[in-house]
């Protein structure tokens, strides 16, 4: 059983970490049209990454997974058409248009998998995509085991997509339309605002406050590493960690804290050994603190104190002094000078360390530290250090042998080729020129292979070491040549209409051109109206639908009172709770 680890990159050079450190796949952003919209590349830098990623087994994703407006119809195709010459994998959708122009021949034969924008959550949304002809599907990450199995087990035929860890989106995704109701800014073209990350207060009709000024839509970080065997187990194809925004160093933590992980339960799809060079802690990486979401049960997944990384625990404040405070620390825990100290759980008390004198810390700021407070630690230097100075390296192991008079290489994927040696003066001294193959062939330093069997199964003739050496830089060139001349391209199937579980589509089938509307009507269903970034429409929209329920958290569930959400420029917002579902909702709020 094979397994992909999916990772993001903001960049080509995050990309690249993220294959040295052990993905199997990653996902990056073009100059337009993704989800991200601060995270696009160039053609270029993409083609340059294509190259390298291949020459691992590692696919490469692009996101084109934002809606679409009529005026950029042609421009997307041309995207797609020079993301396909430049031998992308696959690209990452969320437009209807572009599965129209698949159906219809109108864009290369490039893979397309079915973002989680599209609210992929319903055995019957996926069954659609399979019957259409899609390869993959990307599910919503609100969905539990049970019902990530049962997806699987009734759509054997396409593969499945899941998120392992990162930032969670309080609304379905592809079903927030928050952003761009206050701002203009939407989140189903890239440009999403983060309302969900600011704070509100949660009052009643008559205006009693039950929450007061906390982030009470902001979520944990999502963390599946303990269900990864689980998930393996009921036949998730691909892993996906969140992140396309974020910098070399989470990439490369959290790729190699999931790579070890999944290599416990199951083998790579990609190629090479992998050395990271450093222990994986995801603790110290950026994070809201954990949630295993709805993965298994209904749990604590949100955090109204902060949407910031407060850090790990370290221990207390025993005094304080005008210019330093006195600290009692867990065993184990050993501060460096400029690490970053929290002190409450929402993030404003912090400082640097500037000194260390025993159990003495000087901080650059003394201002709010007090005595009893709990200290946190949300940046470790030692161990940023670590992670900077590891030279993390993957290599694809070959096998070599010498016989009469050729040289031939075959690696772990069984590409094979052969190079005849030229010398036939016989050695003088055998032995000696044995060991020095040996120990010449191994010199593979930094080149994209090691040696996992040498044999010499003939005599060999007399080579000076600069010789051998040559050979090898040969044989390398040569198979790299070979393996790239063999990598599995994958193309799309013939994809057909067929119909679409819903006979009408409104505001939240996110349709926003004529190609998308063409689509649902080759599918037989009705657009009755287009995308709210078209026009907000004139019934009550929601603004979003979370599985996250402010009644549940403040243990009202069975509480008949209507709530709603007060920003901070006094906006009003209605909560309904669909409790049969266990769902909120939030609407706009008109007298």
């Amino acid at each position: 059983m094979k397994t992909e680890l999916l990772a993001p990159a903001k960049n080509i050079e995050i990309a690249i970490t993220a294959i040295d450190a052990g993905a199997d796949a990653v996902y990056i952003g073009a100059s337009g049209f993704g989800a991200r919209h601060r995270a696009g590349n160039s053609l270029e830098d993409i083609e340059k990454l294509v190259n390298y990623a291949h020459k691992f087994y590692v696919k490469v994703m692009v996101t084109v997974n934002t809606i679409i407006k009529n005026s950029e119809l042609e421009d997307v195709k041309t995207l797609i058409k020079k993301l396909y010459e430049i031998g992308v994998d696959s690209i990452i959708v969320q437009d209807m248009a572009i599965l129209k122009w698949a159906i219809e021949g109108e864009i290369p034969p490039i893979p397309l998998h079915i973002s989680t924008q599209c609210n992929n959550r319903t055995e019957e949304k996926v069954n659609f995509f399979n019957r259409l002809g899609i390869p993959r599907v990307v599910l919503a990450r609100e969905l539990s085991i049970y019902q990530i199995k049962n997806i699987i087990e009734k759509n054997p035929n396409i593969e499945i997509e899941t998120f392992i860890h990162g930032a969670l989106c309080v609304s379905y995704s592809g079903q927030c339309y928050m952003s761009n109701y206050l701002g203009g800014r939407s989140a189903n073209r890239g440009e999403c605002a983060q309302p969900c990350r600011k704070k509100y207060s949660v009052v009643n009709e008559d205006g009693k406050v039950y929450i007061k000024d906390k982030h009470v839509l902001s979520l944990k970080d999502f963390n599946a590493s303990d269900k990864i065997k689980d998930l393996i187990k009921i036949g998730v194809k691909s892993f996906k960690i969140e992140g396309r925004l974020k910098d070399t160093l989470y990439v490369k933590n959290v790729v190699g804290y999931y790579r070890q992980i999944i290599d416990k339960y199951s083998d790579k799809t990609s190629s090479g050994r992998i050395d990271l060079g450093f222990t994986p802690n995801i603790n110290k990486t950026f994070n809201r603190s954990y949630t295993e979401y709805f993965l298994e049960t209904r749990g604590n997944c949100f955090n109204f104190d902060s949407p910031k990384f407060i850090g790990e625990k370290i221990g207390k404040v025993v005094d304080v002094n005008k210019k330093y405070f006195i600290a009692k620390l867990d065993k184990k825990v050993v501060l460096h000078n400029q690490d970053g100290l929290c002190f409450n759980n929402t993030g404003t008390i912090g400082c640097f360390v500037n000194k260390i004198e025993g159990n003495k810390i000087f901080p650059n700021s003394i201002d709010g530290i007090e005595k009893g407070m709990t200290i946190y630690r949300n940046i470790d230097t030692d161990f940023e250090k670590e992670l900077s100075n590891a030279q993390t390296k993957r290599q694809i192991g070959v096998d070599i042998k010498y016989k009469n008079g050729v040289l031939y290489i075959t690696d772990e994927d069984n590409n094979s080729v052969s190079v005849s040696v030229t010398e036939t003066e016989e050695p003088n001294n055998p032995d000696k020129m044995n060991e020095n193959f040996i120990k010449s062939m191994n010199k593979t330093g930094d080149s994209d292979f090691y040696i996992n069997n040498l044999n010499i199964e003939s005599k060999l003739p007399f080579m000076p070491i600069s010789k051998i050496n040559e050979y090898r830089r040969t044989l390398f060139e040569h198979l790299m040549k070979e393996r790239l001349k063999n990598y599995p391209i994958e193309k799309s199937q013939n994809l057909k209409y067929t119909n679409y579980p819903d006979n009408t589509i409104d505001y939240r089938g996110n349709v926003f051109n004529k190609d998308a509307e063409e689509f649902y009507k080759n599918c037989g269903a009705f657009v009755k109206e287009y995308a709210p970034e078209h026009k907000i429409p004139n019934n009550n929209i929601e603004l979003m639908r979370t599985k996250h329920c402010i009644k549940y958290s403040l243990n009202m569930c069975k509480s008949p009172e209507t709530l709603y959400l007060v920003d901070d420029r006094n906006e009003k917002y209605r909560l309904n709770f669909d409790c049969k579902h266990c769902e909120m909702s939030i609407l706009p709020f008109r007298e």
